[in-house]
């Protein structure tokens, strides 16, 4: 990273302040939502690419960086982690992992011919995940959604830790 470039990322501002200092609230929703996909039923890995390629459809440059961090931490290969955004014709991925990014993108993408999310995708999701995994699942993508519009309207500072990424 130039010189520059790392003096520009240090002057970024996020649009809003922290919400916890409105909603102190957020942060017990935000750690009862980790909890509840933390339960063991589905992977946080797993859990972890949901997030990222939630975060590349919206096109959330937070949760992009944020989520690619935290596979880096967690060991995932540099392959994996860039073949999210392609998963479909990548061969990185398990079956139990596609159908979970198969489901962010049918939650997160508008389908004008049908529903978002038809029987066939939801009977090759149950053929991997058993109902407590299957909610996880859900639970793990409307994590990612309550926070997409944070991310977007806020614009929290990338890859700075959670309460040092908004203006002050």
């Amino acid at each position: 990273m130039s010189t520059s470039t790392t003096a520009e990322q240090d002057e970024l501002q996020s649009r809003l302040p922290d919400p916890a200092e409105f909603f102190p609230e957020v942060g017990t929703i935000a750690g009862g939502m980790t909890k509840a996909t933390l339960n063991g039923s589905v992977p946080q890995i797993t859990v972890n690419l949901v997030h990222l390629r939630a975060g590349q459809i919206v096109g959330s440059t937070y949760h992009t960086v944020r989520q690619t961090g935290l596979l880096r931490k967690a060991g995932e290969t540099e392959g994996r982690i860039t073949a999210v955004a392609t998963w479909r014709d990548a061969p990185y991925f398990t079956d139990a992992e596609r159908v979970a990014l198969e489901l962010v993108e049918a939650i997160l993408t508008p389908n004008p011919s049908g529903e978002r999310v038809p029987d066939e995708l939801y009977a090759r999701a149950s053929a991997h995940y058993d109902d407590k995994a299957l909610w996880t699942l859900t639970m793990a993508i409307g994590q990612i959604c309550f926070f997409i519009p944070v991310a977007l309207i806020a614009k929290p500072i990338p890859g700075r830790p959670i309460g040092k990424n908004y203006r002050r």
